[in-house]
């Protein structure tokens, strides 16, 4: 195998990678926004944590 073909070979894997992380990232905030109104974490374990 040439140095061109391997390199060929890398590019098509890290652009296949970066795709396959581009795409989830869309489903994920998608899946995050679908759920509706953010609501902000309970408060009371912090009070028990905090002196």
């Amino acid at each position: 195998m040439s140095q061109r073909s391997s390199g060929k070979w890398v590019a098509i894997v890290t652009g296949a990678i970066s795709l396959l992380l581009g795409i989830g990232y869309l489903v994920l905030v998608q899946l995050l926004d679908w759920r509706g109104d953010w609501q902000p974490a309970p408060l009371g374990i912090l009070q028990l944590l905090l002196p």
